[in-house]
C-alpha cells in the first residue's frame, strides 16, 4: 500500500503545475459580458413592463372617468339586466384594449387562452343565472370577480412578477 502511495505521489509531482489553454479565451469572455449587458438593458425586457403599465393606466383612466362623470347629467342607477349588460360591455372593452397592448409580449404559459376560455364559460353561466334573478348581488359580485380574474390572467401571463425582479 505504501508503495502505491509513493508511486502516486511521484506521478502527481511530475504533472505540470499550470495548464495553458490552446487559444486565447479573453475574446469569448469579453463577448459574453458585452452580450449580457446588451440583453440586460435592451428594450426586450422593457416591453412587458410597458404593456402592464399601459393596461393599468387604461383601467385607472376608465375608473376615473366613470367615477367623475359630469354633474349636469342625471345620475342613472343601473339595475337588473341593464347592469349586467353594462358590466359586460365595460369588461369587453377593457379586455380588448389589454389584449391589444400585450399582443407583442411573449406569454409565459402555453394554455393561458384555454384558461381564459374557461373563465369566459363561467361568466356565461353566471349571466344565465342573472337572467333569472337580475338583482342578485352575490351573482353580480361573482361576475365582477370572474372579469377581474380574466384581466389578471392576461396581465400575469404577459408580464409576470418574476420578470420584474
Amino acid at each position: 500500500m505504501a508503495d502505491f502511495e509513493q508511486r502516486l505521489k511521484r506521478q502527481l509531482d511530475e504533472l505540470p503545475r499550470e495548464l495553458n489553454p490552446d487559444r486565447d479565451l479573453w475574446a469569448g469572455i469579453e463577448h459574453g459580458v458585452k452580450h449580457e449587458r446588451e440583453t440586460r438593458y435592451g428594450q426586450s425586457r422593457l416591453r412587458p413592463v410597458l404593456a402592464t403599465a399601459a393596461g393599468i393606466c387604461l383601467a385607472a383612466v376608465t375608473s376615473w372617468s366613470l367615477l367623475h362623470s359630469p354633474v349636469d347629467q342625471p345620475e342613472t342607477i343601473l339595475t337588473g339586466n341593464a347592469l349586467v349588460q353594462s358590466l359586460s360591455a365595460q369588461h369587453a372593452e377593457q379586455m380588448q384594449t389589454l389584449l391589444v397592448s400585450v399582443q407583442d409580449a411573449p406569454a409565459v404559459s402555453a394554455n393561458w387562452q384555454q384558461q381564459l376560455s374557461e373563465l369566459d364559460d363561467a361568466a356565461k353561466a353566471i349571466k344565465t343565472a342573472l337572467a333569472e334573478d337580475p338583482d342578485n348581488t352575490v351573482l353580480l359580485r361573482m361576475l365582477q370577480n370572474v372579469y377581474q380574474q380574466q384581466v389578471l390572467l392576461v396581465e400575469r401571463v404577459h408580464a409576470p412578477k418574476w420578470q420584474h425582479i
